[in-house]
This record gives C-alpha cells, structure tokens and sequence, in this order.
C-alpha cells in the first residue's frame, strides 16, 4: 500500500471533481457508506478508458458514487448496477436524478446473488466491477464472470483490505474471518487456470483479471 505522505501527494494532484460527487464523498463519511477512495476511483477510471468499456456491471452500487463516476468517465457506455439495501437504493436513485448521467445506469434492487437473470438480460459486459460483500467474492466472480465479453476484464476492489490479509493476528473473530475469505479469494483467483490478474496495491487494492486466450 502507499505510505501516507506519497498518497496525500497523489490526491492533490486529482483535478476538482463535480460538486455533486463532493457532495456524495460528504455524505458517505458522514454516514460510513464506504465508497472507493480518490486514489482508487481515479485508477478503476483510467482503466475503464483504456478498455474502452461501453458495457459495465457493478456489483454493488452503495449510493451510487462509483456508478456516476463510471458514467462521467465514459459518457457512451451503459452501466448495469445491484444494490440490496433499501436506504442506499434510495440515496443512489435521489443522486443519480439529479445528474445528466443518470440516465446511462440501470439500477437493478436485489441481492446479487438472486439477480442473476436480470443482469444475463443486459449481457456481455466489458468489463465487471465487482465491490460488494468481500465474504462473497468467489460466488460473485463464478456467477458473473460467464457473462464477460471475449475481450473483457474483471476488476474486483478491496482485496487487500487496509492492509490486514498481511497481518498474522487480529482481534476480532469476524474481521480475522473476513480477512481469511477475501486471502483464500485472492489465492484462487491469482491461480485461476482461465485468468490473468494482477493485484494493484492502489486504493484498498484492486485486482483486475483477463481472460486468457
């Protein structure tokens, strides 16, 4: 991970962003919605750019920050998104409503796990965005990863998790839990026998996955 002083520096670099998604970054630290850190978004951003992405699925909507980045970044792709949680859907749609790029994303409300027909119906994606319940990364990858287009790429974020898949003792019994399934996810997807990945150590670390041919 970057230490502090090298992170502050690149955030300072990251040009003013619209209000709109200050005003979301406001709201998701006030109520500990997570939403990806400045370093992270700016990163998953340009790799959308260079995969030129015009059909993107997020696994996990929040309040919607990620999506309209997405939306921002690439003003001709469509964006295909799952929330399960009843007050994040609500600020999602009241933010994606008061944003010309509302309109690219669909917003599908469920459990990722049991939508699975919903999203097949806007299938293949070029790219695959998954951040929702660490605990369930492999479901989410083998269930979602069929509807990749030949070309596509699976970016997955918080695979390092502040830091802990590195610490040998942790306190707590769920994080020290949680920790050991996002480890045993990497480990598998790192030897998956039809992904190439890498794991970038930006953000809370992101693993982006390609198809081998």
């Amino acid at each position: 991970m970057l230490n502090d002083k090298l992170h502050s520096y690149i955030e300072e670099l990251i040009p003013e962003r619209d209000p709109l998604f200050i005003e979301m970054e406001g709201y998701a630290k006030e109520n500990q919605v997570p939403i990806m850190e400045l370093v992270g978004i700016e990163a998953l951003l340009q790799l959308l750019r260079i995969q030129d992405s015009k059909k993107i699925l997020e696994v996990g909507t929040a309040i919607g920050y990620s999506a309209l980045r997405m939306a921002e970044a690439l003003p001709n792709a469509s964006i295909v998104t799952i929330e399960r949680d009843l007050e994040r859907i609500q600020a999602a749609e009241e933010y994606m409503s008061r944003s010309k790029h509302g309109k690219q994303i669909l917003l599908i409300k469920g459990d990722a796990l049991e939508v699975e027909e919903l999203v097949k119906g806007q299938a293949p994606y070029d790219t695959i965005f998954v951040d929702a319940a660490k605990g369930q990364y492999k479901k989410f990858f083998e269930m979602y990863s069929k509807y990749l287009s030949v070309d596509g790429v699976i970016i997955t974020d918080n695979v390092l998790f502040k830091g802990l898949v590195t610490e040998a003792e942790i306190e707590s019994k769920r994080i020290r839990n949680l920790v050991k399934k996002i480890d045993d996810f990497n480990q598998w997807l790192m030897n998956h026998p039809d992904y190439h990945t890498v794991i970038l150590p930006v953000g809370d670390g992101i693993a982006i996955s390609k198809k081998k041919r």
